[in-house]
């Protein structure tokens, strides 16, 4: 089995994009993780066959995302060290965040597009895990450790599958479908 570069690219740049906003937020240099999303979501667009449908799946997974994470911090479950522009709104670099993961629904995790219940699983693990490496490193804090990894993995069960949804309806990726 061979792997497509493009998927271990995109995997890279991921996680090299995570390590920048969050050891940024913690560092208080916030905007060192929010410019590298932007260049790894001009990669990305570069990269795409057709970039105007990945720039709508992203521009829906930002609005999805900035509704979750600040209605998080309206709700006092989790607050962030660095990169707040108003109050009980998520920072600019936890909102660029979900750009980045957007960026991996239709190359490295197009895998799991179609698979609703495992995406569900994924979603809950991934994010509690993602959370709590972020709380270790400094980038953001909650009062209750338990209750925040718990909001982040409920709501991680259910914004996932609808992300994979969106990415399959507006995949940049896929050739385009002959008439």
């Amino acid at each position: 089995m061979k792997l497509d570069p493009r998927v271990l690219l995109n995997f890279a740049v991921f996680y090299a994009g995570w390590f920048a906003c969050v050891l940024g937020a913690a560092h208080q240099q916030p905007w060192l993780g929010t410019c590298t999303v932007m260049l790894a979501c001009t990669l990305h667009l570069t990269l795409a066959r057709r970039a105007a449908r990945e720039v709508i799946l992203l521009t829906l997974a930002l609005l999805i995302g900035a509704a979750w994470d600040s209605a998080l911090v309206a709700l006092h479950i989790t607050s962030y060290a660095s990169g707040n522009f108003a109050p009980n709104i998520a920072p600019h670099w936890i909102i660029a965040l979900w750009a980045l993961f957007t960026t991996t629904l239709n190359v490295s995790l197009a895998w799991l597009k179609h698979r609703y219940l495992l995406a569900a699983g994924f979603g809950a693990i991934g994010s509690a895990l993602s959370f709590f490496a972020g709380y270790r490193m400094g980038a953001v804090q909650m009062p209750n450790l338990q209750t925040g990894l718990l909001a982040q993995a409920i709501g991680w069960a259910v914004i996932l599958p609808l992300l994979c949804l969106l990415a399959a309806r507006f995949n940049g990726f896929a050739p385009a479908a002959r008439a």
